[in-house]
């Protein structure tokens, strides 16, 4: 009996081997194959993902050929992957709320995997979260090799690598996940590159070539000072670089609206790295290239036509976004000069989308508002009104119309309630920022109380909350996962 036992163990464990079957080196992952992959392998990234998801498809070619860098290398590191809408039990228990979600499991126990989404910047990430912080330097040849591995790589100069600086060094090069750095202590490589005892350089391939660190060894510091010399001067916007650009230190952007085809990159480039180099931690200088069939809901987003390119714009990241519109779009030193000097010393209004009022803007039961007629519409003491902030793009908005305009058509005879629709693409407001799409807020009447809707999408439903048959949920206290975001990466 205890042999027959010990066959069907055996054989239980190599059906589940084969349950986990391998597609471009990436292991494939169902409820009945999870948990023994995650718990009998050390290091395991999942990606839950839709068939559906843009990011996704994009994600999935990187990520394979991140699974065959590391099966080469012979690394123990395994990539996996679960088609999140088959397996619906596993999305929920590992708490996937969009797409794609990567979580990364050492013996079973997961973390959110925050690396970058290219082949390289995911090997990176996992070696640095499986072996040591800094990689050792032995020789002058070991160190031209581990600089020349990579676009940027950070090396801190340390005779005693016990010191208090080495471990504030080490313990950055642990918080850093997106370069790899290493440590030495040998004379010839500090001779090599001309460094004293504690010195931390960072090596790249652009610009500068290198910086030297000179402020107070403390790992926040130091943090800083990678993260303030890592990106070019002018950083080209693209699926690579957005993740670097929205969650640097330097929250003010430059936006350079660019053509390549029509040799825009030739002609102010060097004039836009210029400047850069003069307001550097200051405000990034990113390049949008408007040829990129992506790149047009960016334009969009701030209201411009490829007719206004080449053409500039500039953000402050805070909670939200705000957007400034600079008086001249002339590509020149004095002109961009100008403009973020006017921006630095708060002088640059704010520049807010509008559209011009449709003459029959209340010709249907749904009103049309746009930023001009907001106000008066909205704020009308006398009403309830209900506003649905729209993007013509969003899926969710699309299903709701049909649903929206009945509402508005059995709410028509009421004097005291307005339904009223506002494209939130093309008309913003300095004291309402939306999120995601579609939003829904109620104005009460009296007090003007904002009132976010967070219910059921249903004509049934709406009509309960317009009728006060349901309780009212009070602004921002719950987010609405089924919404449309447009993320950052986007823009």
């Amino acid at each position: 009996m205890r042999v027959v036992i010990a066959c069907l163990a055996v054989l239980a464990t190599l059906i589940v081997a084969e349950e986990a079957v391998s597609e471009e080196d990436v292991l494939v992952l169902k409820e009945g194959n999870f948990k023994e992959t995650v718990n009998e392998n050390e290091f395991v990234l999942v990606e839950f993902y839709a068939p559906w998801c843009g990011h996704c498809k994009a994600l999935a070619p990187e990520y394979a050929k991140a699974a065959t860098a590391l099966k080469e290398q012979g690394s123990a590191i395994k990539l996996a992957k679960v088609d999140a809408t088959e397996e619906s039990g596993l999305s929920e228990e590992n708490g996937v709320r969009g797409y794609p979600t990567l979580k990364f499991f050492r013996n079973g126990e997961p973390i959110d995997y925050s690396g970058g989404r290219t082949a390289d910047e995911i090997v990176a990430w996992l070696l640095k979260k499986t072996g040591p912080p800094a990689k050792a330097v032995a020789n002058v040849d070991e160190a031209k090799a581990f600089i020349e591995s990579k676009s940027v790589t950070i090396i801190g100069f340390f005779k005693d690598q016990e010191s208090a600086d080495a471990k504030e060094f080490l313990a950055a090069a642990a918080a850093l996940d997106d370069h790899p750095f290493a440590i030495t202590s040998e004379d010839a490589v500090f001779s090599e590159y001309s460094a004293e005892d504690g010195a931390i350089i960072l090596f790249k391939e652009f610009d500068e070539k290198k910086n030297v660190y000179d402020g107070e060894v403390k790992k926040e510091e130091i943090q800083k000072f990678i993260s303030g010399n890592a990106l070019p001067l002018v950083v080209d916007f693209n699926h690579e670089t957005a993740s670097k650009i929205f969650s640097g230190d330097i929250k003010s952007h430059m936006l350079i609206f660019l053509s390549k085809e029509a040799g825009h990159y030739d002609s102010y480039l060097d004039i836009a790295r210029t400047v850069a180099k003069e307001y550097k931690g200051k405000l990034l200088f990113v390049t949008i290239n408007t040829d990129e069939e992506d790149h047009g809901r960016i334009l969009e987003f701030f209201g411009m036509s490829k007719e206004e390119v080449p053409g500039l714009r500039i953000i402050k990241l805070e909670e939200d976004m705000a957007k400034y519109k600079p008086t001249s779009y002339d590509i020149t030193e004095e002109n961009l000069r100008s403009t973020v000097d006017l921006f630095l010393e708060g002088k640059l209004k704010q520049h807010l989308l509008s559209q011009d009022l449709p003459e029959d803007w209340d010709k249907n039961p749904v009103k049309v508002l746009v930023s001009s007629n907001f106000d008066e519409i909205v704020f009308d003491k006398s009403k309830d009104v209900l506003v649905e902030f729209y993007a013509p793009w969003c899926g969710h908005c699309k299903q709701l119309a049909p649903i929206y305009d009945q509402l508005g058509e059995n709410f028509s005879e009421r004097s005291d309630i307005v339904i009223a629709k506002m494209d939130a693409t093309v008309n913003e407001l300095e004291h309402t920022k939306i999120q995601s799409f579609p939003t829904l807020k109620l104005y009460k009447k009296d007090d003007n109380k904002v009132v976010d809707y967070n219910g059921a999408r249903t004509l049934e439903a709406l009509t309960d909350f317009l009728e006060g048959k349901v309780e009212e949920t009070p602004e921002d206290e719950e987010v609405d996962e089924e919404a449309d975001v447009p993320t950052k990466d986007e823009l």
